[in-house]
């Protein structure tokens, strides 16, 4: 009997102990939750996108280049040397100063040139006052001989010495014509326009036309050439842009990023190298601001033709995989698609797109190395192409 009550007990407590549960939620929920889950399912977390750094394709005109290494040239190089002997008395000029074609640049003791030009043109004056005799008494001798008075012989000697004092006189006046040219080599003046370098001698030295020392050289700076090689295969191109107007060519500094000057091709050598397999260009430029430098080193390219409205974008946007160049596109999405592009060029940091790409797509420049097909972004600090 007492196994019975306690039995009926136990379930009363049983049935009671549902009944308060059942009466508060947070206690069922915490004894059983897979009844809650069942109930209200809770939604999946979305993935985080890969932080990347996107560009867009733009249409841009490019340049055709080739690109080559060049050394400036001065337009005309001139050393000045002395053509006659004597004493430097004076200098006209300073070093590294720009001059115009006939400035008086170095004057040379020229007393020695004055005397023997003075001495030539007396000896002219003395052979012209005794031709002058001579013809007289040419046209003398001449009235006498029909009457008998004079020889033939007499008339013939006096004929033969005219000639001969004409013949002096024409010697004269060469030897005055040398002597002044002497005469003015001891004013040594600028034969072109340029700029003067170091002078090599001073005032008070004797120098000789002998001597191989210059005096000052003068390098045309305005303009100015760059000379070039290219590769032999560029020739035809070459002739064939320039048949349709001139070339550009353009000067760069050290960095190859630095434009220094503009010019326009104006020679092509006559012949290959052939050891080389080059061809030598010149290009001029006019150096108003006299950028360029006799003897520097530039990096030179050669604008040959233009792409028009060509797809452009950085150029780390595009990378190399076992099959070629490719680039990650950013669709509406946020998610990236893998696709094969054709690098028409690469210059100055920007890739010209040849297909893959068309202007206004959106790409990944940085970040490309997290990524997959498919895989999730998150665009930070857009750049263009």
């Amino acid at each position: 009997m007492r196994k019975v009550k306690a039995a009926a007990a136990i379930a009363a407590a049983a049935v009671a102990g549902l009944a308060v549960i059942a009466a508060t939620p947070p206690l069922r929920d915490a004894l059983w939750p897979s009844v809650k889950a069942e109930e209200a399912p809770a939604p999946k977390p979305v993935a985080a996108g890969v932080p990347v750094t996107a560009g867009t394709v733009e249409a841009k005109d490019v340049p055709v280049i080739l690109n080559g290494i060049g050394t400036v040239q001065a337009y005309n190089t001139v050393t000045i040397k002395s053509r006659v002997d004597g004493q430097i008395v004076k200098v006209n000029f300073v070093e590294g100063q720009e001059v115009n074609a006939g400035d008086p640049l170095i004057q040379i003791d020229t007393r020695a040139f004055q005397a023997a030009l003075e001495q030539v043109q007396a000896a002219k004056a003395k052979d012209e006052a005794q031709l002058a005799n001579a013809q007289q008494d040419l046209q003398r001798f001449g009235a006498l001989v029909v009457p008998g008075f004079q020889t033939k012989q007499s008339f013939d000697q006096q004929k033969a010495l005219v000639t001969q004092l004409t013949a002096a006189i024409k010697g004269d006046q060469a030897q005055i014509d040398m002597a002044q040219v002497n005469l003015s080599y001891g004013d040594i003046r600028a034969p072109i326009s340029g700029r003067l370098g170091v002078r090599l001698v001073d005032a008070g030295n004797n120098i000789r036309a002998t001597d191989n020392t210059a005096l000052v050289t003068i390098t045309q700076t305005k303009p100015i050439y760059v000379s070039f090689t290219v590769a032999q295969e560029n020739l035809h191109k070459i002739h064939e842009r320039q048949a349709k107007g001139d070339l550009t060519v353009q000067a760069f500094g050290a960095d190859n990023a630095t434009l220094l000057s503009e010019g326009k091709l104006t020679v092509i050598d006559n012949a290959v190298d052939q050891p080389t397999g080059t061809i030598r260009l010149k290009g001029t430029f006019e150096n108003t601001d006299e950028r360029l430098w006799p003897g520097e080193f530039v990096n030179v390219r050669l604008i040959i033709n233009t792409r028009k409205a060509a797809p452009t974008i950085a150029q780390q946007a595009v990378q190399v995989g076992p099959n070629g160049y490719y680039a990650y596109i950013i669709k509406s999405d946020d998610t990236v698609e893998r696709r094969a592009v054709e690098v028409a060029a690469t210059q100055d940091g920007i890739a010209v797109i040849s297909k893959g790409l068309a202007a206004g797509d959106k790409v990944v420049v940085e970040g490309q190395y997290r990524l997959t097909e498919g895989a999730r972004v998150k665009i930070s600090n857009p750049q263009s192409g």
